[in-house]
């Protein structure tokens, strides 16, 4: 694979959220490039060079790409003929087009190191290797102790497709709930988050290569925003939902529509305690599946049971 090639298919979720929540604001294409440029840098040589993924750079690691930004090696890889800039899908297109002077070079570090600093506190990392922090060194403690392993997923969603369909009321209770656990399982989101936002908070962007990419922008917990990339899956359920509760099947950047709405006419939005009482009776409707199994299922029944939206 191509040096080029092998460059646009290095943004992975992580490194692509930070790039868009960074330059959103700004709004600019020549933003959204240099960040893209500069978070492709590390990735490309701890890749190339070291044949290690993005999570397992260690501090130096770091020190030895900054002494690479001196003078890239081996030259006809990491820099273009001439110091010409080449279209990135042009077979000449390198990271490099030319010798980066002291404060390009520092420019460089000082993105990469709020790269690493998003991707910890967002949950991709457990740490930031430009830190030098002593603590940097210590275990962190799993961010997430609570859940449901992808089998009992899957019992979950059997459930909710199982639901009636007869009746108008019923067909809406369905793809409510069907929405709703998209929401949770695909995007992540806290029951506050779910009741306390609105459809109009999806908006759609072109990536550098002129691909549609949707996102869910979240105001969370401690009024802190948040950015959700809202896959093709997620964005086919919100399709489904709008449409059978009369709307267009996609949202516009203004509109007030509530996430989730109650069965009927109401365009309110559901409250946290309504939430939660949907989710646990979607819960135990799937562990008294499974309990009809026999004893076999029973722990499994007793875990969902106690589960909740978080």
């Amino acid at each position: 694979m191509g040096i080029d090639r092998l460059a646009a298919s290095l943004l992975d979720r992580g490194v692509d959220t930070f790039i868009t929540v960074y330059t959103r604001v700004a709004d600019k294409r020549t933003t959204f490039e240099n960040y893209r440029k500069e978070a492709e840098r590390p990735l490309l040589s701890a890749i190339v060079q070291l044949g290690k993924p993005l999570s397992s750079l260690t501090h130096e690691d770091l020190l030895l790409f900054r002494e690479f930004l001196k003078d890239p090696q081996p030259h006809a890889r990491w820099v273009a003929d001439a110091g010409r800039k080449y279209p990135r899908h042009d077979p000449r297109w390198r990271p490099f087009y030319k010798t980066l002077r002291p404060s390009s070079q520092y420019q460089t570090m000082v993105i990469i190191n709020a790269l690493f600093a998003w991707l910890v506190e967002a949950g991709y990392l457990a740490g930031n290797p430009l830190s030098l922090s002593r603590q940097r060194v210590r275990r962190s403690k799993p961010r997430i102790t609570r859940y449901l392993d992808r089998e009992l997923w899957q019992e979950v969603k059997a459930y909710i497709d199982s639901l009636p369909k007869d009746t108008p009321r019923e067909r809406e209770r369905y793809l409510c709930a069907r929405w709703l656990f998209t929401l949770f399982y695909r995007g992540s989101l806290r029951i506050s988050e779910v009741s306390g936002n609105t459809m109009g908070d999806y908006f759609c962007r072109r990536d550098a290569d002129g691909h549609e990419r949707w996102w869910l922008e979240v105001l969370g917990k401690g009024d802190k925003e948040g950015l959700v990339p809202a896959s093709a899956e997620m964005m086919v359920e919100l399709g489904r939902y709008r449409r059978e509760r009369g709307l267009p099947t996609l949202p516009s950047r203004h509109d007030d529509t509530p996430l989730v709405l109650p069965l009927g006419r109401s365009m309110k939005p559901l409250t946290s305690a309504a939430l939660h009482t949907v989710v646990k009776s979607i819960f135990a409707g799937a562990a008294g599946r499974l309990r009809l199994r026999g004893d076999a299922s029973a722990r499994q029944a007793a875990l969902l049971e106690q589960a909740s939206a978080h």
